[in-house]
């Protein structure tokens, strides 16, 4: 075939267009993933907040196997009485429930003994919402920070191969059992009435569901310094929420019992919470829209990207009762977006701290756990408070 001079001077001509045209598209298809991906990636981590917040509250709560036997049976266990029940037996004999349930109990005292050595050993780490606002709100950054709060490789699950947790909105946390705290006062009350480690806290999931315009938020409603000497639970779990990097910005701290408020912050404040601590001494009410129940006065001034952690324990039934009930109902639909952990000592007819409570008790066993699992079921994950 024979080419004129035309013909020999187009051709290459043409297949040099072809040639560019085909690396310029390139070029922008390339381009257009990349900003696809970081849009993706910036949506992803705006969102991530809350679309863990809302699969995670419309998901069912998952009880741990041992405690869905004991609030399926709680006739059979005889913690449905009206009198002060001993409830031990669950912990030591075989035939108070069955033997599977027994071995499970059995296996979960070695896990919670495992990760409370795990949770001693956590080398303490800086703010984590300090973190996420520093170092950027990508998908990869959130996710760097908070694997730093992993405590086993497989998550929570790997130390527990009993599976006795319950899986709540806010993570993985202790099971609802009798003796409604640490197991351990069964054999050394003395030693163990005051012991926190029964409770289980899942901060790796806590932390994805941070955002970077989240506040901190504690509220503790019976805050009596010098209730328990130097042996103050809710200080110890203000420091253990601060070694994973939960540092408070706001604490509200209410207490009935007058105080001098120099003895407060001279004498019983650790230094370090002077910058945001709230003390406000008078008692809470339980009326629903009163300014001194914090339910309505502090807590819906929060919003649902906010940490929020709520503390009851004043010792007054007639108070106590009403306002977990409120939270329970949650006639707006907020608490349950808002809380992220609640705690709560439930004074009823429990055998084993009679000694303690005395005549301030009101309800049994078996109501404090199907309360708490209510709870649990709404979205609010409830633990009993020592």
């Amino acid at each position: 075939m024979r080419f004129d001079r035309k013909d020999r001077t187009t051709k290459p001509c043409n297949a040099w267009v072809a040639w560019t045209r085909g690396r310029i598209l390139l070029l922008l298809v390339l381009l257009s993933a990349v900003m696809i991906y970081h849009t993706i990636a910036f949506v992803t981590m705006n969102d991530i907040g809350d679309n863990l917040r809302l699969g995670w509250h419309n998901r069912e709560y998952q009880p741990g196997s041992a405690e869905h036997y004991i609030v399926s049976n709680l006739d059979r266990l005889g913690f449905n009485k009206p009198e002060n029940t001993d409830t031990c037996h669950i912990w030591s004999d075989p035939n108070a429930t069955t033997l599977e349930v027994f071995n499970s109990l059995v296996a979960y005292k070695n896990d919670i003994d495992k990760y409370n050595e795990i949770v001693m050993n956590f080398k303490p780490v800086p703010s984590i919402i300090d973190k996420i606002r520093q170092e950027g709100c990508g998908v990869e950054e959130k996710t760097r920070i908070c694997d730093s709060l992993r405590l086993h490789r497989n998550g929570m699950q790997g130390i527990f191969p009993s599976k006795q947790l319950s899986f709540t909105s806010s993570g993985y946390v202790e099971p609802l059992l009798p003796p409604m705290r640490s197991h351990k006062i069964c054999d050394y009350f003395n030693t163990h009435v005051m012991s926190m480690e029964y409770l289980v806290h899942d901060f790796h999931f806590m932390c994805r569901k941070l955002k970077p315009t989240s506040r901190l938020v504690f509220l503790d409603m019976g805050a009596a310094f010098d209730y328990h000497g130097t042996n103050q639970p809710v200080v110890t779990l203000l420091s253990q929420y601060e070694k994973f990097g939960f540092v408070f910005d706001h604490i509200y701290g209410f207490e009935a019992k007058g105080k001098n408020p120099v003895d407060v912050y001279e004498q019983s404040l650790p230094e370090h919470y002077i910058s945001s601590y709230h003390w406000i001494n008078v008692g809470v009410s339980a009326k629903e829209g009163d300014k001194l129940n914090p339910l309505h006065s502090i807590i819906k001034k929060f919003n649902e990207d906010d940490f929020v952690v709520v503390k009851l324990d004043i010792d007054t039934p007639s108070i106590e009762l009403p306002l977990v009930l409120q939270l329970l109902e949650d006639k707006d639909g907020v608490y349950s977006k808002i809380i992220d952990q609640f705690y709560c000592e439930h004074h009823v007819h429990l055998g084993e701290l009679k000694r303690n409570w005395k005549r301030k008790v009101n309800g049994t066993v078996g109501e404090s756990l199907e309360l708490f699992t209510n709870l649990r079921k709404r979205g609010i994950p409830a633990h009993f408070w020592p």
